[in-house]
């Protein structure tokens, strides 16, 4: 795993290794991200599931018990259980809610997964919220700024991406997972991720999962 790296308060933690996401973890951290690649039969699915342009929006609040994920999403099974691949979507999708439940010990988990044509929350701002995973399965992932481009002072006015206009956004790819930790993690207020979502050129779309710690 690479180390934090500095620049400014807070710091990130970005690597292939699993073990990349422990750093948001850390009080001094506010992005982790494991840069992984997705499985091929996973990849196949997903590239024949976009291709049918399904539009989805499946939400649901989980309850996890001892690590065991018992997610269903009837939108996507009546849509798509048909695809090769889809079995091991699933193992996925119940993988990352495992993942993030072990990491914040959370014992009921947000769970969204959306197919999205254009961007979602395009103005740069920061979460109300402890920790959210984030992850883009298909499309470009969201836009975050490292600490030394912010203007927090500027966060939620109308004028706030013309104020970070010479922002220099950085990106996390498809397919990887981000912790986007946000004003309401204990000792994190004026702290939080500020991000965005990526713009979408016409007829380009997303398939995102975003997971929340709800207690």
């Amino acid at each position: 795993m690479r180390p934090a790296t500095r620049f400014a308060d807070p710091l990130h933690v970005i690597g292939p290794e699993l073990d990349s996401l422990l750093g948001v973890l850390r009080d001094d951290v506010n992005l982790a991200v494991w840069e992984r690649s997705l499985s091929a039969s996973v990849r196949h699915f997903l590239q024949a599931f976009m291709a049918r342009g399904i539009d989805l929006t499946e939400a649901c609040s989980l309850e996890v018990q001892d690590e065991a994920v018992a997610l269903q999403l009837p939108t996507l099974t009546n849509l798509a259980a048909d695809i090769p691949g889809y079995s091991d979507f699933m193992a996925d999708l119940k993988h990352l809610i495992s993942l993030f439940s072990c990491l914040v010990d959370a014992r009921t988990v947000g769970v969204r997964l959306r197919t999205l044509e254009q961007a979602m929350c395009p103005r740069w701002h920061v979460d109300k919220v402890p920790v959210r995973l984030v992850s883009s399965y298909v499309g470009p992932g969201c836009e975050w700024l490292p600490e030394q481009d912010v203007v927090r002072q500027a966060l939620g006015s109308p004028a706030v991406d013309k104020t970070m206009a010479n922002a220099r956004a950085e990106k996390i790819a498809e397919g990887h997972v981000a912790l986007l930790k946000g004003e309401r993690w204990q000792g994190n207020q004026g702290r939080g991720l500020v991000h965005r979502s990526p713009a979408l050129q016409t007829g380009q779309r997303r398939l995102l999962l975003t997971l929340d710690w709800l207690a």
